[in-house]
């Protein structure tokens, strides 16, 4: 089991994203406080999780957190700022949703600036190692996945209920057979050489 936080503080929110990589669709961020006696041995980083478990997890993390905040950034913004930004934006506006301020923030990753005057942590592989940043990981991917299968009933032939906006060879396919739709961030590489 993934230790459950990274501080000895007990409001600690874990953050994390998901949709960094994809040609279009927000980038998705959650930021949740678990409480400080929470176990759960099947809670690991999204990507380690079936879709099916997935589920059950998230319900079970809204169900028994403390609070939690998801938020999306959209492909407008994105190209604007940069996705490195857009992505740290994103778990801004996550842990602003918390109705209880955090005293402690751990980031997945490597890049992070700071929120208000709350002290923070970044962690490379966090979402495999503290149960927060493992919680916002789940929230952040089903809540992303769900808009994803929401906007491909508007533009179907991208397979976005399959690949939910990252570059597979059906994504792009459809990119060369339809050009682009407002849900692409125009700034990312959409067609390989």
């Amino acid at each position: 089991m993934l230790e459950l936080q990274y501080s000895d503080y007990i409001l600690e929110c874990g953050t994390d994203e998901a949709g960094r990589g994809c040609l279009a669709g927000p980038v998705t961020a959650a930021a949740v406080i678990l409480p400080p006696n929470y176990k759960n041995p099947y809670l690991n980083d999204s990507k380690q999780t079936s879709h099916k478990l997935r589920l059950q997890l998230a319900e079970e993390i809204m169900a028994n957190s403390v609070c939690y905040g998801v938020a999306h950034v959209y492909p407008k913004k994105i190209d604007e700022i940069n996705i490195l930004n857009a992505s740290i934006l994103a778990m801004h506006k996550a842990i602003s949703l918390l109705n209880i301020k955090p005293e402690f923030i751990a980031v997945d990753g490597n890049k992070f600036k700071p929120f208000e005057d709350v002290p923070h942590q970044t962690i490379i592989q966090g979402d495999c190692k503290f149960m927060n940043i493992a919680a916002a990981s789940i929230l952040a991917k089903t809540v992303r996945d769900q808009y994803m299968d929401l906007i491909h009933v508007e533009h179907p032939h991208y397979q976005w209920n399959k690949n939910k906006g990252y570059p597979t060879k059906g994504h792009r396919e459809g990119i060369k057979t339809h050009g682009t739709c407002p849900y692409h961030r125009l700034s990312f590489k959409l067609l390989a050489d």
